[in-house]
Protein backbone atom coordinates (compact mmCIF):
# COMPACT_ATOMS: atom_id res chain seq x y z
CA UNK A 1 0.00 0.00 0.00
CA UNK A 2 2.90 2.20 0.65
CA UNK A 3 3.61 2.05 -3.02
CA UNK A 4 0.44 2.69 -4.46
CA UNK A 5 0.79 5.82 -6.85
CA UNK A 6 4.51 5.40 -6.98
CA UNK A 7 6.26 4.05 -10.15
CA UNK A 8 6.81 0.50 -9.17
CA UNK A 9 10.06 -1.37 -11.00
CA UNK A 10 8.04 -4.75 -11.42
CA UNK A 11 10.96 -7.08 -12.11
CA UNK A 12 12.37 -6.97 -8.82
CA UNK A 13 9.40 -7.27 -6.62
CA UNK A 14 8.63 -10.34 -8.85
CA UNK A 15 11.90 -12.03 -8.91
CA UNK A 16 11.35 -11.35 -4.67
CA UNK A 17 8.37 -13.41 -4.70
CA UNK A 18 8.89 -16.26 -6.62
CA UNK A 19 12.61 -16.58 -4.57
CA UNK A 20 10.08 -16.58 -1.71
CA UNK A 21 7.51 -19.39 -3.13
CA UNK A 22 10.34 -21.92 -4.51
CA UNK A 23 12.71 -21.08 -1.15
CA UNK A 24 9.70 -22.03 1.00
CA UNK A 25 8.88 -25.33 -0.77
CA UNK A 26 12.68 -26.25 -0.95
CA UNK A 27 14.01 -24.78 2.45
CA UNK A 28 10.46 -24.86 4.81
CA UNK A 29 13.17 -22.39 6.52
CA UNK A 30 13.93 -18.31 5.68
CA UNK A 31 17.49 -18.35 4.41
CA UNK A 32 17.34 -14.88 2.99
CA UNK A 33 15.29 -11.46 3.30
CA UNK A 34 15.50 -7.97 4.40
CA UNK A 35 18.93 -6.43 5.15
CA UNK A 36 17.98 -6.19 9.19
CA UNK A 37 16.95 -9.88 9.00
CA UNK A 38 19.56 -12.54 10.21
CA UNK A 39 19.56 -14.08 7.29
CA UNK A 40 22.86 -15.86 5.45
CA UNK A 41 21.83 -13.78 1.78
CA UNK A 42 19.61 -10.63 1.77
CA UNK A 43 17.09 -10.46 -0.89
CA UNK A 44 19.20 -8.22 -3.08
CA UNK A 45 22.17 -10.12 -2.63
CA UNK A 46 20.08 -12.96 -3.73
CA UNK A 47 18.33 -11.52 -7.06
CA UNK A 48 21.75 -10.12 -8.17
CA UNK A 49 23.12 -14.05 -7.92
CA UNK A 50 20.08 -15.17 -9.45
CA UNK A 51 20.84 -12.68 -12.36
CA UNK A 52 24.17 -12.86 -13.12
CA UNK A 53 24.20 -16.43 -13.29
CA UNK A 54 21.10 -16.51 -15.78
CA UNK A 55 23.09 -14.08 -17.93
CA UNK A 56 26.55 -15.62 -17.63
CA UNK A 57 25.46 -19.13 -18.38
CA UNK A 58 23.91 -17.61 -21.86
CA UNK A 59 26.62 -15.45 -22.70
CA UNK A 60 28.65 -16.09 -25.88
CA UNK A 61 31.98 -17.81 -24.85
CA UNK A 62 34.45 -17.77 -27.31
CA UNK A 63 36.22 -20.53 -25.37
CA UNK A 64 32.89 -22.94 -25.47
CA UNK A 65 33.67 -22.68 -29.22
CA UNK A 66 37.28 -22.78 -29.72
CA UNK A 67 38.47 -24.78 -27.13
CA UNK A 68 41.94 -23.93 -26.99
CA UNK A 69 41.38 -20.71 -25.96
CA UNK A 70 39.72 -21.40 -23.36
CA UNK A 71 42.28 -20.85 -20.58
CA UNK A 72 42.86 -17.32 -21.37
CA UNK A 73 39.55 -16.60 -20.19
CA UNK A 74 39.40 -13.90 -22.87
CA UNK A 75 36.10 -11.97 -22.07
CA UNK A 76 36.63 -12.81 -17.85
CA UNK A 77 33.49 -15.10 -18.06
CA UNK A 78 35.20 -17.70 -16.29
CA UNK A 79 36.54 -15.68 -13.55
CA UNK A 80 32.50 -14.14 -13.03
CA UNK A 81 31.59 -17.58 -12.90
CA UNK A 82 34.00 -18.90 -10.19
CA UNK A 83 33.21 -15.91 -8.14
CA UNK A 84 29.42 -16.79 -8.68
CA UNK A 85 29.57 -20.25 -7.74
CA UNK A 86 31.45 -19.43 -4.71
CA UNK A 87 29.01 -17.45 -3.45
CA UNK A 88 26.29 -19.99 -4.07
CA UNK A 89 28.83 -22.64 -2.95
CA UNK A 90 28.97 -21.15 0.56
CA UNK A 91 24.94 -20.46 1.19
CA UNK A 92 24.30 -24.44 -0.12
CA UNK A 93 26.71 -25.64 2.53
CA UNK A 94 25.09 -23.51 5.11
CA UNK A 95 21.79 -24.64 4.15
CA UNK A 96 22.97 -28.24 4.00
CA UNK A 97 24.84 -27.91 7.26
CA UNK A 98 21.78 -26.46 9.12
CA UNK A 99 20.06 -29.10 7.90
CA UNK A 100 22.07 -31.71 9.16
CA UNK A 101 22.11 -30.09 12.78
CA UNK A 102 18.21 -29.91 12.50
CA UNK A 103 17.45 -33.41 11.46
CA UNK A 104 14.62 -35.24 12.83
CA UNK A 105 13.16 -32.48 14.24
CA UNK A 106 9.77 -30.75 12.52
CA UNK A 107 8.26 -32.13 9.01
CA UNK A 108 10.88 -32.91 6.39
CA UNK A 109 11.43 -30.54 3.06
CA UNK A 110 12.88 -30.72 -0.12
CA UNK A 111 16.61 -30.47 1.53
CA UNK A 112 16.21 -33.30 3.95
CA UNK A 113 14.99 -35.61 1.01
CA UNK A 114 17.57 -35.36 -1.06
CA UNK A 115 19.95 -35.97 2.10
CA UNK A 116 18.01 -39.36 2.81
CA UNK A 117 19.14 -40.32 -0.42
CA UNK A 118 22.56 -39.14 -0.27
CA UNK A 119 22.82 -41.21 2.79
CA UNK A 120 21.78 -45.01 1.06
CA UNK A 121 23.33 -44.16 -2.72
CA UNK A 122 25.78 -42.64 -4.65
CA UNK A 123 24.75 -39.35 -4.23
CA UNK A 124 27.42 -36.80 -3.18
CA UNK A 125 27.20 -33.43 -1.16
CA UNK A 126 28.31 -31.84 -4.41
CA UNK A 127 25.18 -33.39 -6.02
CA UNK A 128 22.30 -32.61 -3.46
CA UNK A 129 24.32 -28.72 -3.62
CA UNK A 130 23.54 -28.72 -7.69
CA UNK A 131 19.72 -29.88 -7.10
CA UNK A 132 19.59 -26.74 -4.64
CA UNK A 133 21.12 -24.38 -6.82
CA UNK A 134 19.57 -25.47 -9.83
CA UNK A 135 16.31 -25.31 -8.63
CA UNK A 136 16.43 -22.25 -6.66
CA UNK A 137 17.44 -20.53 -9.22
CA UNK A 138 15.85 -22.31 -12.46
CA UNK A 139 12.24 -21.84 -11.02
CA UNK A 140 12.94 -17.76 -10.07
CA UNK A 141 13.85 -16.28 -13.07
CA UNK A 142 11.78 -17.85 -15.75
CA UNK A 143 8.24 -17.53 -13.86
CA UNK A 144 9.47 -13.81 -13.04
CA UNK A 145 10.15 -13.12 -16.80
CA UNK A 146 6.94 -14.54 -17.95
CA UNK A 147 4.47 -12.59 -15.36
CA UNK A 148 6.65 -9.27 -16.92
CA UNK A 149 5.93 -10.27 -20.52
CA UNK A 150 2.15 -10.64 -20.07
CA UNK A 151 2.04 -7.51 -18.46
CA UNK A 152 3.60 -5.48 -21.10
CA UNK A 153 1.65 -7.32 -23.34
CA UNK A 154 -1.84 -6.68 -21.24
CA UNK A 155 -0.45 -3.11 -21.09
CA UNK A 156 0.07 -2.74 -25.32
CA UNK A 157 -3.65 -3.93 -25.29
CA UNK A 158 -6.16 -2.30 -23.10
CA UNK A 159 -9.23 -4.61 -24.62
CA UNK A 160 -7.54 -7.90 -23.44
CA UNK A 161 -6.82 -5.93 -19.98
CA UNK A 162 -10.05 -5.72 -19.73
CA UNK A 163 -11.73 -8.30 -20.31
CA UNK A 164 -9.30 -10.24 -18.09
CA UNK A 165 -10.57 -8.30 -15.48
CA UNK A 166 -13.80 -8.26 -16.11
CA UNK A 167 -13.72 -12.55 -15.92
CA UNK A 168 -11.73 -12.20 -12.68
CA UNK A 169 -14.64 -9.79 -11.04
CA UNK A 170 -17.43 -12.32 -12.45
CA UNK A 171 -15.61 -15.20 -10.76
CA UNK A 172 -14.74 -14.28 -7.12
CA UNK A 173 -16.20 -10.51 -6.68
CA UNK A 174 -14.61 -7.70 -5.31
CA UNK A 175 -13.95 -8.97 -1.43
CA UNK A 176 -11.37 -11.41 -2.03
CA UNK A 177 -8.15 -12.49 -3.70
CA UNK A 178 -8.03 -14.90 -6.42
CA UNK A 179 -7.61 -18.63 -4.58
CA UNK A 180 -6.36 -21.90 -6.74
CA UNK A 181 -9.80 -23.08 -6.81
CA UNK A 182 -11.06 -20.19 -8.94
CA UNK A 183 -8.29 -21.05 -11.52
CA UNK A 184 -10.08 -23.42 -13.23
CA UNK A 185 -12.98 -20.94 -13.76
CA UNK A 186 -10.81 -18.51 -15.70
CA UNK A 187 -10.13 -19.95 -19.04
CA UNK A 188 -9.33 -16.07 -20.60
CA UNK A 189 -6.47 -15.73 -17.96
CA UNK A 190 -5.03 -19.10 -19.25
CA UNK A 191 -5.68 -18.13 -22.65
CA UNK A 192 -3.31 -14.55 -22.02
CA UNK A 193 -0.74 -16.84 -20.51
CA UNK A 194 -0.55 -19.37 -23.66
CA UNK A 195 -0.73 -16.23 -26.09
CA UNK A 196 1.90 -15.37 -24.07
CA UNK A 197 3.86 -17.95 -24.04
CA UNK A 198 3.63 -18.16 -27.75
CA UNK A 199 5.03 -15.37 -28.72
CA UNK A 200 7.81 -15.00 -25.87
CA UNK A 201 8.77 -18.70 -24.88
CA UNK A 202 10.90 -17.56 -22.04
CA UNK A 203 13.23 -20.19 -22.74
CA UNK A 204 14.08 -19.13 -26.75
CA UNK A 205 16.35 -21.89 -27.79
CA UNK A 206 15.20 -24.39 -25.39
CA UNK A 207 17.56 -26.72 -23.95
CA UNK A 208 20.59 -28.21 -26.03
CA UNK A 209 20.03 -31.32 -27.42
CA UNK A 210 22.49 -33.89 -28.81
CA UNK A 211 21.83 -36.38 -31.70
CA UNK A 212 22.23 -39.71 -30.23
CA UNK A 213 22.63 -41.59 -33.89
CA UNK A 214 22.37 -40.89 -37.39
CA UNK A 215 18.97 -40.17 -38.66
CA UNK A 216 17.25 -38.07 -41.28
CA UNK A 217 14.75 -35.44 -40.10
CA UNK A 218 12.81 -33.52 -43.22
CA UNK A 219 15.15 -34.47 -45.38
CA UNK A 220 18.43 -33.15 -43.73
CA UNK A 221 21.03 -35.61 -42.44
CA UNK A 222 21.97 -35.25 -38.83
CA UNK A 223 25.04 -36.93 -37.47
CA UNK A 224 25.24 -38.63 -34.42
CA UNK A 225 26.71 -35.66 -31.55
CA UNK A 226 25.37 -33.25 -33.09
CA UNK A 227 24.31 -30.11 -31.17
CA UNK A 228 20.59 -29.88 -31.70
CA UNK A 229 18.75 -26.32 -31.22
CA UNK A 230 15.16 -25.83 -31.21
CA UNK A 231 14.26 -22.50 -32.06
CA UNK A 232 10.42 -22.39 -29.80
CA UNK A 233 10.30 -18.18 -30.86
CA UNK A 234 10.00 -19.02 -34.33
CA UNK A 235 7.63 -22.11 -34.01
CA UNK A 236 4.91 -19.61 -32.03
CA UNK A 237 5.04 -17.11 -34.95
CA UNK A 238 5.31 -19.74 -38.03
CA UNK A 239 2.68 -18.61 -40.22
CA UNK A 240 2.05 -21.43 -41.59
CA UNK A 241 0.48 -22.93 -37.99
CA UNK A 242 -1.23 -19.54 -37.28
CA UNK A 243 -3.45 -16.75 -38.22
CA UNK A 244 -1.61 -13.21 -38.22
CA UNK A 245 1.32 -14.53 -36.10
CA UNK A 246 2.51 -11.19 -34.90
CA UNK A 247 -0.52 -10.69 -33.02
CA UNK A 248 -1.54 -10.71 -29.34
CA UNK A 249 -4.93 -12.51 -29.65
CA UNK A 250 -5.32 -14.46 -26.63
CA UNK A 251 -8.42 -15.47 -27.65
CA UNK A 252 -7.16 -18.26 -30.26
CA UNK A 253 -6.59 -20.01 -27.53
CA UNK A 254 -10.01 -20.34 -26.29
CA UNK A 255 -11.66 -23.83 -26.19
CA UNK A 256 -8.11 -25.11 -25.84
CA UNK A 257 -6.39 -27.20 -22.39
CA UNK A 258 -3.40 -26.16 -21.08
CA UNK A 259 -2.10 -29.39 -22.13
CA UNK A 260 -2.10 -27.80 -25.66
CA UNK A 261 1.36 -25.75 -24.55
CA UNK A 262 3.17 -28.73 -22.69
CA UNK A 263 4.30 -30.24 -26.14
CA UNK A 264 1.49 -32.52 -27.09
CA UNK A 265 1.36 -29.81 -30.36
CA UNK A 266 4.20 -29.14 -32.16
CA UNK A 267 3.21 -25.54 -33.31
CA UNK A 268 3.91 -24.12 -29.77
CA UNK A 269 6.71 -25.36 -27.62
CA UNK A 270 7.50 -23.04 -25.23
CA UNK A 271 8.31 -26.21 -22.42
CA UNK A 272 9.95 -28.16 -25.18
CA UNK A 273 8.05 -31.98 -25.36
CA UNK A 274 9.64 -35.17 -25.01
CA UNK A 275 11.65 -36.72 -21.80
CA UNK A 276 13.81 -33.48 -22.18
CA UNK A 277 10.80 -30.81 -21.88
CA UNK A 278 11.43 -28.14 -18.63
CA UNK A 279 11.28 -30.15 -15.38
CA UNK A 280 9.56 -26.80 -13.78
CA UNK A 281 6.50 -26.52 -16.04
CA UNK A 282 3.97 -27.57 -13.79
CA UNK A 283 5.30 -25.19 -10.92
CA UNK A 284 5.44 -22.56 -13.72
CA UNK A 285 1.72 -23.49 -14.80
CA UNK A 286 0.75 -22.74 -10.87
CA UNK A 287 2.50 -19.67 -9.57
CA UNK A 288 2.32 -18.12 -13.24
CA UNK A 289 -1.40 -17.89 -13.55
CA UNK A 290 -2.28 -17.42 -10.11
CA UNK A 291 0.35 -14.42 -9.62
CA UNK A 292 -0.98 -13.07 -12.73
CA UNK A 293 -4.51 -13.11 -11.94
CA UNK A 294 -3.87 -11.40 -8.20
CA UNK A 295 -1.78 -8.56 -9.73
CA UNK A 296 -5.04 -8.24 -12.34
CA UNK A 297 -7.36 -8.37 -9.66
CA UNK A 298 -5.98 -6.28 -6.94
CA UNK A 299 -4.47 -3.57 -8.48
CA UNK A 300 -5.43 -1.13 -11.26
CA UNK A 301 -2.12 -1.16 -13.63
CA UNK A 302 -1.54 1.95 -15.55
CA UNK A 303 2.06 3.65 -17.13
CA UNK A 304 3.99 6.36 -15.63
CA UNK A 305 2.64 10.06 -16.50
CA UNK A 306 3.72 10.88 -19.97
CA UNK A 307 4.44 7.44 -21.03
CA UNK A 308 2.22 6.24 -23.76
CA UNK A 309 1.08 3.02 -24.86
CA UNK A 310 3.46 3.14 -28.27
CA UNK A 311 5.96 4.32 -26.14
CA UNK A 312 6.19 0.61 -24.82
CA UNK A 313 9.42 -1.38 -25.49
CA UNK A 314 8.87 -5.12 -26.40
CA UNK A 315 13.44 -5.44 -27.27
CA UNK A 316 14.55 -8.98 -26.11
CA UNK A 317 17.17 -9.21 -23.88
CA UNK A 318 19.09 -12.66 -24.78
CA UNK A 319 20.32 -14.85 -22.74
CA UNK A 320 19.83 -18.04 -21.17
CA UNK A 321 16.67 -16.76 -20.66
CA UNK A 322 14.90 -13.85 -23.08
CA UNK A 323 13.30 -11.00 -20.54
CA UNK A 324 12.29 -8.09 -21.97
CA UNK A 325 15.51 -5.70 -21.93
CA UNK A 326 13.89 -2.40 -20.30
CA UNK A 327 12.74 -3.63 -17.03
CA UNK A 328 8.70 -2.35 -16.61
CA UNK A 329 7.91 0.68 -14.49
CA UNK A 330 3.99 1.06 -14.10
CA UNK A 331 1.85 2.39 -11.33
CA UNK A 332 -0.09 -0.29 -9.25
CA UNK A 333 -3.29 1.33 -7.50
CA UNK A 334 -4.96 -0.85 -4.95
CA UNK A 335 -8.53 -1.17 -5.89
CA UNK A 336 -9.82 -4.33 -3.51
CA UNK A 337 -10.89 -3.47 -0.29
CA UNK A 338 -8.03 -2.07 1.98
CA UNK A 339 -8.40 -4.41 4.87
CA UNK A 340 -6.82 -7.20 2.00
CA UNK A 341 -3.53 -5.50 1.27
Amino acid sequence: MSLSGKPVELREHLLGFTLSVVSKMIFKEKYFGDKEDKSVLDMDEMREIVREWFVLNGAFNIGDWIPWVEFLDLQGYGKKMRALRRKMDGFCDYVIDDHLERRGEGENDFVDVLLQIEDGVQFTRDCVKALIMNLLVGATDTSAGTIEWVMLELLRHPRVMEKAKAELNSVTGRNRWVEEHDMAQLPYIYAVIMETLRLHPIATLLAPHCAIGDCNVAGYNVSKGTLVLVNAWSIGRDPDSWDAPEEFLPERFIGKDIEFITGSNFAVLPFGSGRRRCPGMNLALKTVPTTLANLLHGFELKLEEGIRVEDISMEEQYGLTTIPKHPLSLIMEPTLPSYLY
